[in-house]
C-alpha cells in the first residue's frame, strides 16, 4: 500500500495577513487517502494512441461432420426441387427418388414448386435431414427488379393438368325458378329465406349429384339491377344453365343472358322451368329461344332443352346429366400444384370475421398461410371455408370457398393472384397503386386543363382591369362571393351501406340514371360494405344525409338521434323510398283543369252606360263555365285572351255558371278582345300538387 499526502491549495485570500492563523493548523487541511498499486493507470504513449484498435472474438463452433447447418437445412414454401436439394446438400436424383415416396409430391420435374411445406419436411425426412422454416429468401436477379406487376402464369404442360369440378352458372329472368331448382339439386331451401322471395347476390356451392360427381353451382339474381353481377357469374363459368320459364318465355333478362354466353362463348343448357302449371307452353317457348338464334337439339343444333319442375322434381336427373355429359365432352381439367389463381365472386365485411371473400379456384391449391393479391387489395389467409360455414384445409382448383383473412376488401369480379411472400405482395400493390395514379391523372388531365384556362382567362381579367382602375382603387372594396351553380336547387344526399360489394354496386349503378340533377341534386356523400357505423352517422349529421342500409344492421335509436336510417332488404323497394325523397324536395307545380268549353257563335256590341262593350255569344259544348274562374280565348291554335269575365247572362238574366247546351252571353273584364265567331273558349281553374321525379330506373 502507498500513503500519500494531498495538500488542497487554498484560495489567495487566505495568503493574506488576516488569514495567516489558517497555516497554522496542518491537520485541518491536510487530507489522506490510500490508493492500491493494482489501481493505478499508466497513460498510453503517442504510438500506442496511433495504433488501430483489435477486438478479440471467442472463437466459433466446429460445423457439424456432414457439412449441414447446425439447427437443420433451411426450407421455405414454394421452393423448387432444385432448390431443396441445394439447401440438402443432396443430388437433385436422390431428392426425386425421395419424393416418389412422399404423398403429395406428384410433380418431380426440378423446375417444380413445393408450396406444401409438410411435404417438404417429408421429403427431408425421408432423406435423413433436419429442417427448419425460414422466410422465403430475397432474389436479386435482373428479371426481379424488371417485373413490377404479378401476372397469371403460362398454361401448364398437359401431363400436369388434373380433371376439376365444373362451374355452372344458373341464371334467366327474375321470378323463373332458378334458386328453387338449385335447393331441389342441393336438397336446400335457401328460396324460402330470401327477401322478397328474389336473389340479390351470387351465391356459390358445391353439390355431389346422385352418380358421385361434383359440380360447383352459382346462383345469380335475375332482377334488372344486377346486370353487373350476372356478367361476373358468364365469366368465371364453364356452363350456363339458362332457366325459362314455361309460362312466361324469354323475356328481357333471359336475352340479356343470351348476348352474355355468346360473348363468352360460353355452351348454354336450356331448363324449362314450372312445365306443371297449366298455362305453360313448351313449344311456344322453343320458338322464342330459337328466334333469339339458338340452334336447339331438335333442330339439328347442339343445345339440350330439359323440361323439368324444379319446385316437384322432375326431370332434374336428366337435367344433371347433362350438364354432367356436357363437361365430361369439354374436358375441364387444371393444374393442382404452384401458385393459386382464382377470381372473386363476392365479397363482404362481417361484423365479427372482418373481411371475407367468396372465390373460384381455377388454379393450384389453395391452402391457409397463402399470401393474395386481388386489384390494390391483399390478404394472408387465415381460414378457408364451404358454402355451410365449415372450415376447410385446402381448396383445390374448381373449388368455391369462402377466404377469411384480406387487408383491405377485393372486389367482386377481379382476378386472384397468389404471391411469395408478403413482402413481394407489398411492393406490387405499391406499383399497382402508382399505375392507377398515372391513370387517372391522365383520364382528368383534359378536365384539369380546361379548368385550367378558365382560372387563367378569369385571373387575366381581373388583372387587367386592376391595371386600368389604377394601383390603390381596387383596395378596401368587398369580395365578391363564389356561388355555386347547385345553390339553392333542392338536394337530396344519401349514404349507401351495403352486405356485399355486388349489392353495392348494383345500386350505385341504378342511381347513376339518375338524370334530373338540375331540378333536384343527388349526392352520394359516401358508400361502403359492412354495418353503419359510427363514423357514418356522423357524415351524415355533417351533410344532413340519408343512410341507406341494404340487409346490414342499423344502430339503436339512441345512436341514430337526428339521423334519418332506412333499413331495406328489397333493390326496388329502396329505389322507390328514394324517389319518393326526391319528390318531396321538389316544389309544388300549377296545374291547370278544364272544367268547360264553349263555342263563339256571333259576336255583337251593346252599351253600357256610355260605353259601347262587345259581347260573345257562346254555346257551351263541353263540361261546365263558371263566371268565376278562368277562361281563355283561342282563334286559329293562339291565345287571344286569358283572363277573367265581366258578366256571363243567360238571357237578360246574370248568372254564375252555364251548363251543357246552353247559350249565355260573355263580357270580358278587358274590353279591348274583340271575339270572333268560330273562337273556342276554355273555362279552367288552376291548383298546386306535389311534383314527382320523372327518374325512371328502369324497372
Amino acid at each position: 500500500m502507498l500513503r500519500i499526502s494531498c495538500l488542497y491549495r487554498l484560495p489567495n485570500a487566505l495568503h493574506s495577513s488576516r488569514c495567516v492563523r489558517h497555516w497554522k493548523q496542518p491537520a485541518a487541511a491536510l487530507r489522506q487517502f490510500h490508493v492500491d498499486a493494482a489501481r493505478l493507470k499508466r497513460r498510453k504513449t503517442a504510438e500506442e494512441k496511433k495504433s488501430p484498435r483489435i477486438i478479440e472474438y471467442s472463437p466459433k463452433k466446429a460445423p457439424p461432420a456432414n457439412g449441414l447447418p447446425a439447427g437443420g437445412s433451411e426450407i421455405w414454401r414454394h421452393m423448387s426441387v432444385t432448390q431443396l436439394a441445394k439447401t440438402l446438400q443432396r443430388p437433385v436424383d436422390d431428392v426425386q427418388e425421395a419424393m416418389l415416396y412422399v404423398k403429395g409430391a406428384d410433380n418431380i420435374e426440378p423446375a417444380a414448386k413445393l408450396p406444401d411445406l409438410k411435404i417438404i419436411q417429408e421429403i427431408a425426412k425421408k432423406l435423413g435431414a433436419k429442417t427448419r422454416v425460414v422466410a422465403t429468401p430475397e432474389t436479386s436477379s435482373e428479371d426481379e427488379q424488371k417485373v413490377r406487376d404479378v401476372t397469371p402464369r403460362p398454361p401448364a404442360p398437359p401431363e400436369l393438368l388434373q380433371p376439376r369440378p365444373p362451374v355452372v352458372t344458373v341464371m334467366g329472368h327474375v321470378d323463373h325458378g332458378k334458386t328453387t331448382l338449385l335447393d331441389s339439386l342441393r336438397g336446400a331451401d335457401v328460396a324460402a329465406g330470401e327477401a322478397g322471395g328474389i336473389t340479390q347476390h351470387i351465391g356459390a356451392f358445391t353439390v355431389t349429384l346422385e352418380n358421385g360427381e361434383q359440380v360447383t353451382f352459382l346462383d345469380t339474381p335475375g332482377h334488372a339491377a344486377f346486370s353487373a353481377m350476372r356478367a361476373r357469374g358468364a365469366v368465371a363459368t364453364d356452363i350456363i344453365v339458362l332457366v325459362v320459364a314455361a309460362e312466361d318465355g324469354v323475356m328481357a333478362q333471359t336475352r340479356e343472358v343470351i348476348q352474355l354466353a355468346k360473348e363468352a362463348q360460353v355452351p348454354i343448357i336450356v331448363a324449362l322451368n314450372k312445365i306443371d302449371k297449366p298455362e305453360a307452353n313448351i313449344e311456344k317457348s322453343k320458338r322464342e329461344l330459337a328466334q333469339m338464334g339458338l340452334a336447339l337439339e331438335e333442330h339439328g343444333g347442339d343445345i339440350q332443352v330439359i323440361p323439368i319442375s324444379a319446385l316437384k322434381g322432375t326431370n332434374l336427373q336428366l337435367l344433371a346429366e347433362a350438364v354432367s355429359t356436357q363437361a365430361t365432352l369439354m374436358g375441364l381439367k387444371s393444374d393442382p400444384a404452384g401458385l393459386v389463381e382464382g377470381i372473386v365472386v363476392e365479397s363482404k365485411t362481417d361484423p365479427r370475421r372482418g373481411k371475407l371473400s367468396t372465390a373460384i379456384v381455377s388454379r393450384g391449391t389453395l391452402r391457409k398461410g397463402s399470401v393474395l393479391l386481388s386489384g390494390l387489395a391483399h390478404a394472408k389467409v387465415r381460414g378457408l371455408f364451404d358454402h355451410n360455414g365449415q372450415p376447410l384445409n385446402e381448396a383445390p382448383p374448381g373449388t368455391p370457398v369462402e377466404i377469411l383473412g384480406w387487408r383491405e376488401l377485393p372486389l367482386a369480379g377481379d382476378l386472384i393472384l397468389e404471391v411469395e411472400t408478403e413482402k413481394k405482395a407489398h411492393a406490387v400493390l405499391k406499383f399497382r397503386e402508382h399505375e392507377a395514379q398515372q391513370e387517372k391523372i391522365e383520364s382528368s388531365s383534359d378536365e384539369i386543363r380546361k379548368k385550367d384556362e378558365e382560372h387563367q382567362a378569369t385571373y387575366r381579367a381581373a388583372r387587367e382591369a386592376r391595371r386600368l382602375a389604377g394601383r390603390f382603387r381596387m383596395r378596401g372594396g368587398q369580395r365578391v362571393k363564389q356561388v355555386d351553380e347547385h345553390e339553392g336547387k333542392p338536394r337530396v344526399s344519401v349514404i349507401i351501406k351495403g352486405d356485399v360489394h355486388g349489392s353495392v354496386e348494383a345500386i350505385l349503378d341504378v342511381l347513376e340514371t339518375y338524370s334530373s340533377n338540375e331540378i333536384c341534386r343527388l349526392d352520394i356523400v359516401h358508400y361502403g360494405v359492412g354495418n353503419v357505423t359510427e363514423g357514418d352517422l356522423e357524415l351524415a349529421k355533417a351533410f344532413d344525409a340519408i343512410i341507406y342500409a341494404f340487409a346490414v344492421e342499423t344502430p339503436q335509436l339512441k345512436a341514430a338521434k337526428d339521423v334519418t336510417v332506412r333499413s331495406y332488404n328489397i333493390i326496388y323497394r329502396l329505389i322507390d323510398d328514394l324517389k319518393e325523397q326526391l319528390s318531396s324536395k321538389l316544389p309544388p307545380m300549377e296545374v291547370e283543369e278544364v272544367l268547360g268549353e264553349a263555342n263563339v257563335l256571333q259576336s255583337f256590341i251593346i252599351n253600357e252606360g256610355r260605353k259601347e262593350v262587345p259581347v260573345a255569344g257562346c254555346r257551351c259544348t263541353k263540361g261546365v263555365l263558371k263566371k268565376a274562374q278562368k277562361f281563355r280565348l283561342v282563334r286559329d291554335g293562339e291565345v287571344v285572351y286569358d283572363g277573367q269575365l265581366e258578366s256571363m247572362r243567360h238571357l237578360k238574366n246574370e248568372v254564375d255558371s252555364i251548363k251543357k247546351d246552353v247559350e249565355c252571353g260573355l263580357r270580358f273584364r278587358d274590353a279591348k278582345v274583340l271575339p270572333q265567331a268560330g273562337d273556342i273558349l276554355q273555362c279552367y281553374t288552376t291548383h298546386m300538387e306535389a311534383q314527382q321525379t320523372d327518374w325512371d330506373p328502369g324497372f
